[in-house]
């Protein structure tokens, strides 16, 4: 696995890779929660990283994943026409610079991977003969196009994961300072009408929390945020926190947003949630409803989203709660989902290997298309019959 790790890196180019590495961990060491971020959005290189360097450490089921997908990349690459690799380094520039990720890319070769598993022979006509859509299956005379895309869950949040922890590391001074000079056990509870956006209203929402902290009150009421400060029962500050996050999800419900300061026996925590649910399913179904355009319309297409920016419970929420399963299913009764015959969903954690609950049976969500005249053809069976 470190061979597979070492070679990507080769590929990718040694000296670049260095330098994306250590941007990755400037900015991972930038902001104590904000960082989190980062390390989540490039755990694939950081995982790469790993596997490349020194050390007898038995490798993880996930960096196993990784590993697999590192080696599909050189081997996949090698096999390419030349104008297909100067395509496929095109992908892998654009995924180590800036806010560029491996996800895009590896989720193309995740999604080859399991149809060649499936009997399917695996095309890169996105990449061979630059096609509108990413692979082209066959399997027993039947052909179909599969369409690659990544859509962010943060789309659809009113509170981003991101602002929100960079509103945690800016106020954490303060509340440090405050919670010295008021020692005790305190919930700040807000609700914000318009949710918390970095470019547009954190700065705002920091100075509500300042300005009441600093005047000891115990509620602030305004267009921007809806502040209460409350005593934290002593039964929850005394539970560990993975418990008290827990408790507190109970309470203000999945979607809600939670911190903790501590100071010696002091603790402060803060529970957010936007004014408005979230709308990830909606997000979805808006995204899917763009990419037919890159069908042919010759063949039958699937269409395979990989679902980024989720964390365990969240998606397992959305797909218990059937949420992406009405978005879809919404989607395919559309006139634009006519050439569709399926649509698949994943996420990191099908990506990573992740057993069930936390990923989906099979390493994906699958749904057929019940109107297309294709959707049992038995050919083609293995890549769109409904799993759930």
């Amino acid at each position: 696995m470190g061979e597979a790790a070492r070679a990507f890196i080769r590929l990718a180019g040694t000296r670049r890779w260095r330098r994306r590495i250590a941007a990755i961990e400037a900015r991972i060491r930038a902001r104590r929660l904000a960082g989190t971020v980062a390390r989540d959005r490039h755990a694939l290189e950081l995982a790469i990283d790993r596997l490349a360097g020194p050390g007898s450490a038995r490798p993880s089921a996930a960096e196993r994943a990784v590993a697999a997908l590192a080696s599909d990349a050189v081997a996949v690459h090698a096999d390419l026409s030349e104008t297909g690799r100067g395509r496929f380094m095109a992908r892998l520039d654009a995924a180590l610079e800036g806010e560029g990720t491996l996800v895009p890319l590896f989720h193309l070769l995740r999604t080859a991977a399991l149809n060649r598993a499936r009997g399917f022979a695996v095309r890169f006509s996105g990449l061979e003969e630059e096609t509108p859509h990413d692979l082209l299956i066959e399997r027993e005379g039947r052909a179909a196009e599969i369409v690659c895309a990544v859509v962010s869950a943060d789309e659809g949040r009113w509170v981003h994961r991101g602002d929100w922890f960079a509103l945690v590391d800016r106020i954490n001074p303060e509340l440090q300072s405050w919670l010295a000079a008021h020692p005790g056990r305190y919930i700040l509870k807000m609700t914000l009408p318009d949710g918390l956006d970095g470019t547009r209203n954190l700065a705002a929402v920091q100075a509500r929390i300042a300005a009441l902290l600093a005047a000891e009150r115990k509620s602030d009421h305004s267009e921007t945020a809806v502040l209460r400060l409350d005593p934290l029962l002593v039964a929850q500050a005394e539970a560990g926190q993975a418990a008290l996050a827990a408790r507190l999800r109970a309470q203000f419900g999945e979607e809600a947003h939670f911190a903790v300061a501590a100071a010696d026996s002091s603790v402060f925590v803060m529970a957010a949630r936007a004014g408005r649910p979230n709308e990830v399913a909606a997000v979805l179904q808006r995204r899917l409803a763009e990419l037919p355009a890159r069908l042919s319309g010759t063949r039958p297409g699937i269409l395979a989203v990989f679902v980024e920016d989720t964390d365990r419970t969240e998606w397992r929420s959305l797909r218990e709660r059937l949420e992406l399963e009405g978005a879809t299913r919404n989607f395919l009764t559309a006139p634009e989902a006519r050439h569709v015959v399926a649509v698949t969903c994943a996420s990191r954690f099908e990506m990573l290997g992740q057993p069930e609950p936390v990923a989906a049976r099979g390493g994906e969500l699958r749904y057929r298309n019940p109107a297309h005249p294709l959707a049992r053809d038995a050919a083609l069976a293995p890549a769109v019959l409904s799993q759930v």
